[in-house]
């Protein structure tokens, strides 16, 4: 991203210092899982965010080269960061959420080609919240496998990207059309449309939106081939589009329903039980919340107590959910959401680690989370992996040291930096 000041101005000036507030957290020091975070850090830059985790533990997502001038597609594996490299532009990205455990990485980056249509596709950077040149630049997604890059096809148009993946090789994500649609809001010009893509022969399929909707996009698919995503009105994509938050099976499409609002509507998430997560706009659209779908029936996850708006980013095979919950001002934090309850992350990792955690993005069966970190030490903006303290017979003296305290006296909740805050209102996740 081509932030004006450089990484020691962010570390030290715009960053600032966290100020603690009163804990919001839920739960007992009994009934709770504790966890070892750990920093998975970039490629030589300041920001780096995990957007997926599978069951072998390999984490996807994006990280800052040095400078913080741009960010690539990561893959960290085996305590190590690979940098997997754009379609020949400045910036990609890579899995949200990751549920292949074939060693399938999906992802999305910019080419060198300008796009002659100018919409200004600007997910490899978007993410984070940062402004990023090269938004002119079209593209393209791709999945990596052993070091090789297989580009997805369009539909006929110039953009694309690919997000979801499940053990049968099957990709999902969107890509544009040639139609030019009249009612589209600007600078987006072509209808995209939901795919769903299997890169072994090569073969892309376009999946309808719901009946009255122009355009969609296909996030995440269990290996039973279920797909959830999001579909709506032309403009440019984000989770706003949502007028229907929607499942795709035996060649149908559902609406899941909403909680009262018109847009933002959007399944992020769906586990091979069925079960979906994602965020639903309420009623006046003044705000969204994170919610449960099961067998019809959509259920509101709330916030956690003081926060106005969340959404759920992702969901294990165990119904565990993972997300963000953020205040009116946008101090946001993770959550995990289990067994009826949701609970701020924080209040579940050692009270001496300096990452606060904002966004929890996907987390696997073993219960492994990953996202979006703070370091209250440095300024600097980290990936980070949870890893729940029974799986970490290392670190039993650190999982020790905070079953001693009750939820919430480990980690108060925090008022971030004004820069932080901006950076996490202006994400597209929030929609408009």
């Amino acid at each position: 991203m081509k932030w004006k000041i450089s990484a020691v101005v962010v570390a030290t000036c715009v960053f600032g210092v966290l100020t603690p507030i009163q804990s919001n957290a839920q739960g007992s020091a009994e009934d709770q899982p504790r966890y070892n975070v750990q920093d998975l850090g970039a490629l030589g830059g300041t920001f780096s965010s995990a957007f997926g985790i599978n069951n072998l533990s390999w984490v996807t997502g994006a990280a800052n080269l040095e400078g913080d001038q741009t960010e690539h597609p990561v893959l960290w594996r085996n305590g190590s960061i690979i940098d997997l490299g754009t379609l020949g532009g400045e910036n990609g990205s890579a899995g949200f959420p990751l549920k292949n455990n074939l060693g399938l990485v999906p992802a999305f980056a910019q080419t060198s080609e300008m796009d002659p249509l100018g919409e200004n596709w600007n997910f490899t950077c978007s993410l984070s919240g940062n402004l990023c040149e090269g938004t002119d630049l079209v593209q393209h997604g791709f999945v990596w496998v052993d070091g090789r890059k297989v580009p997805m096809p369009t539909l006929g148009g110039h953009n694309g990207a690919v997000w979801g993946a499940n053990d049968w090789g099957e990709v999902v994500g969107l890509a544009e059309t040639p139609t030019v649609d009249s009612n589209c809001v600007a600078p987006q010009v072509v209808d995209y449309e939901a795919v769903l893509w299997t890169p072994f022969n090569n073969r892309i399929q376009a999946l309808p939106p719901y009946p009255g909707d122009t355009v969609g996009a296909a996030v995440g698919i269990n290996d039973y081939g279920q797909v959830v995503g999001a579909t709506g009105s032309c403009a440019p994509v984000s989770p706003a589009i949502g007028a229907h938050a929607v499942l795709w099976e035996n060649g149908n499409v559902k609406d899941l329903g909403n909680l009262g609002g018109k847009f933002s509507n959007v399944a992020y998430a769906i586990n091979n039980h069925g079960q979906v997560v994602g965020i639903s706009d309420l009623s006046g659209d003044k705000t969204a919340h994170a919610f449960f779908w099961q067998n019809g029936t959509l259920t509101d996850l709330g916030t956690l107590p003081g926060d106005f708006l969340s959404v759920a980013f992702s969901i294990n095979n165990k119904a565990q959910v993972v997300g963000e919950s953020c205040d009116v001002n946008f101090n946001c934090r993770a959550f995990l959401w289990q067994k009826g309850k949701m609970i701020d992350l924080n209040s579940l990792i050692p009270a001496n680690s300096p990452l606060y955690l904002l966004s929890a993005n996907d987390l696997n069966d073993r219960g492994e989370i990953v996202g979006q970190a703070f370091d209250q030490s440095t300024g600097a903006a980290p990936a980070f992996l949870t890893i729940p303290c029974d799986e970490e017979e290392a670190n039993d003296e650190n999982c020790h040291t905070i079953a001693q305290n009750e939820i919430g006296i480990g980690k108060q909740k925090t008022v971030l930096p004004a820069r932080v805050r901006e950076q996490l209102r202006r994400r597209p996740v929030f929609g408009r």
